[in-house]
């Protein structure tokens, strides 16, 4: 939900480079930048169990982190900013958080859940989500977690694009709403496996009266061959004397 504010107390740290990094993870903190509003950025580590708890609330990765640096009391909201995964695992390894004003405007990316089932997919054919996450301009507090589009009545060949998802109170799309398709409803493509083509002369098929290649026609057959000695010359041959 938007507008969820949540504490996260960090420690400051001192050196960085991947090996300090990796040493870290193994202690399960993990390592982040805390910068904005023309502060002096500060190197910190937040234990990831911490880091969990607070990303996966209602708001998400949007929401408020008033960030406690360790021995202060001075608190200062922030927004999750930029993330590193491991690649494997899919766990975080790196997090930036930029300090905010809560009565400032910032830009985020939202993502957009299809809600509902489309009748054009109960008569065959297939739903498919072109752009998952747009770009919105918002309060803090007013960033919302996702946005729904109801595609309850698309029927085969119809297309919602960003102007088609209702508009929210305080939040400002910032992509083109014409250009920007959010969902399809099509046919399922149909793969037709081409027929075999005939060749004509195919070895194994040999037309009446045709040799095979590499052999010869028996003798006998052959044209204008004379008779073997001894016969009798077919009727109507002249015989030699």
């Amino acid at each position: 939900m938007a507008g969820e504010r949540v504490k996260l107390q960090v420690l400051e740290r001192d050196s960085r480079g991947t090996r300090e990094s990796r040493r870290l993870r193994k202690q399960g903190l993990i390592p982040g930048v805390l910068y904005g509003r023309g502060k002096e950025p500060h190197a910190f580590t937040v234990p990831e169990r911490e880091l969990r708890r607070a990303l996966t609330g209602d708001a998400g990765l949007h929401a408020i982190l008033d960030v406690t640096l360790d021995g202060q009391k001075t608190t200062r909201p922030s927004i999750l900013k930029q993330y590193q995964q491991d690649p494997i695992k899919g766990t975080l390894t790196h997090i930036d958080l930029q300090e905010v004003r809560l009565d400032e405007a910032i830009q985020a990316r939202v993502v957009v859940e299809l809600i509902g089932e489309p009748v054009g997919v109960t008569e065959g054919g297939v739903l498919s989500q072109v752009v998952r996450e747009i770009t919105v301009e918002a309060l803090p507090l007013e960033v919302p977690e996702h946005l729904d589009l109801d595609v309850t009545r698309m029927a085969i060949g119809d297309t919602l694009r960003l102007v088609d998802l209702p508009v929210q109170e305080g939040v400002v799309f910032l992509d083109d709403p014409e250009e920007t398709v959010l969902a399809t409803v099509t046919m399922p493509t149909k793969f037709v496996e081409p027929e075999p083509e005939e060749v004509e002369g195919e070895e194994g098929e040999l037309e009446e009266g045709e040799v095979p290649e590499g052999e010869e026609a028996p003798e006998a057959e052959a044209e204008g061959e004379a008779p073997a000695e001894g016969e009798a010359p077919a009727e109507g041959e002249p015989s030699e004397e």
